[in-house]
């Protein structure tokens, strides 16, 4: 007879074992296996404190990524770097970033999404710090700063797929959308910390202090982590736990194929890959934009203000889709109404830019447009974590990772249309028809019910909760 054990609202009747085949187990119900994975959602108090430390985490991701380009020219000025040379190393991060986003998300899944961003934050904390000693003591600093970012690339490449695998077993669903989005206004927050102090720093202390600082901060906050919210238990990843993660692991290696034939899942990739991509061309050529059609601008303007409305917006993302699924309204339409505002009403915003403006209308578009593209963090970004609890942060890696490769290719895309037309409204157009097809994907086939559940095994089999 079929036995499922609850572990809160998460939990996958799916995950189903039987008392026949393991006749020696003496833990647990009976016949099940010895160990069972717990997935408590957390209370509301102890998830205000980890919303807080995540954010902050992330906000320091952000410094300790944005250290390098701040310090690029300095460091181009002392070791003779021609722009060739400072693009390989500031490219080489994009690589190693994209090659361990699956990965990331599989391990979180399977162990906690909680050790993999504490051993990753002390892995790439403690490589920023090292920076300036690679750099002054390599022969060749062109080389091991290539590297040094590349495997920069490789330990952040883990942190949002660990986040949404963390999200999805311990926050309730009433409340995932204001974690994930007051998390995800820590990138924002990192910049604007990074290029207020960091540039500060560099002029009084050089370059070098940007790394050290940045660097010694995130594993301070990876020391606080373990010692106050994991109680100082050690983050052991063993193979084994990663051959044997309990059911999670079964449900994963069975039904992957059959969860990317799901209209919702491939929904959710499509949208995801389509504003991930559009976020990051506009992230790459909007200050070229500005250079080049108000060259008397002042550059902190249109460097800070669209970073200080997306901070709020963010955060307003979070509390009003919350806020809505607590009254009753239906989640799948809330993700919906989420990402009409992300990918939708940010794209009129977009258009306005093609027409003759002056630049202060400039900036309150552009304003206008990166707040509203902070509303995905409440709607697809989170939808992953409704339909695929389970394996949520393997998933979102597999989205993280072709919303990336899809953003290079619309750079240098967009590009060659400024080549090629001398005009960029159509680079805007572009950006305004990929928005409408994600949105159009997503609003045609997304939905906010499980579909990791094999729903044949809940009929055909005896259930006792």
């Amino acid at each position: 007879m079929a036995v499922i054990q609850k572990y809160g609202k998460n939990y996958s009747y799916d995950l189903v074992c039987h008392k026949e085949n393991h006749p020696s187990d003496k833990i647990g119900a009976p016949g099940c296996h010895k160990k069972w994975p717990e997935h408590t959602t957390w209370s509301r108090p102890v998830a205000r404190v980890w919303t807080v430390v995540l954010l902050l985490g992330t906000c320091l991701l952000y410094c300790a990524r944005v250290a390098m380009p701040i310090c690029a020219v300095s460091m181009a000025e002392q070791f003779n770097w021609s722009k060739r040379e400072s693009g390989m190393v500031l490219g080489s991060f994009f690589w190693g970033y994209c090659f361990t986003q699956v990965f990331g998300g599989y391990v979180s899944d399977r162990v906690g999404g909680e050790k993999v961003l504490l051993l990753s934050a002390a892995a790439w904390g403690s490589m920023t710090a090292f920076t300036p000693i690679l750099a002054h003591f390599c022969s060749q600093p062109i080389l091991s700063m290539t590297l040094a970012r590349f495997l920069m690339g490789l330990l952040q490449g883990v942190h949002y797929p660990s986040l949404a695998s963390l999200c999805s077993q311990k926050v309730v669903e009433s409340e995932r959308g204001f974690l994930m989005s007051t998390v995800g206004s820590g990138s924002y927050l990192g910049t604007l910390v990074i290029g207020g102090a960091g540039s500060l720093m560099l002029d009084l202390y050089g370059w070098q202090s940007v790394f050290y600082a940045s660097g010694l901060l995130s594993v301070l906050w990876a020391y606080c982590m373990w010692k106050y919210l994991l109680k100082g238990e050690g983050p052991i990843i063993t193979l084994e736990s990663l051959g044997s993660g309990g059911p999670q692991s079964k449900l994963s290696k069975r039904h992957w194929l059959r969860l990317l034939k799901q209209p919702a899942v491939c929904a959710v990739i499509v949208t995801h890959l389509c504003t991930a991509s559009t976020f990051f061309t506009l992230l790459s050529w909007l200050p070229t934009f500005f250079k080049d059609t108000f060259p008397n601008a002042k550059g902190w303007v249109f460097n800070v203000i669209p970073w200080l409305v997306a901070i709020p917006s963010s955060l307003f993302s979070g509390w009003l889709s919350d806020h809505l699924i607590s009254k009753g309204f239906d989640t799948a339409s809330v993700r919906k109404l989420m990402q009409c505002f992300s990918m939708g009403v940010s794209s009129v915003f977009t258009l306005l830019l093609c027409g003759n403006t002056t630049f202060p209308w400039a900036v309150a578009f552009v304003s206008a447009t990166m707040g509203l593209t902070t509303f995905s963090h409440s709607g697809v970004s989170v939808n992953v974590q409704d339909l695929a609890p389970s394996c949520a942060g393997a998933l979102f890696g597999v989205m993280n990772t072709c919303g990336a490769f899809l953003g290079v290719l619309l750079v240098y895309f967009s590009g060659y249309l400024i080549e090629a037309t001398g005009s960029w409204a159509s680079v805007f157009a572009l950006i305004t028809t990929v928005n409408l097809l994600g949105l159009c994907t997503f609003l045609a086939f997304a939905e906010a019910r499980r579909v990791d559940i094999d729903y044949s095994k809940v009929r055909h089999h005896d259930i006792h909760i």
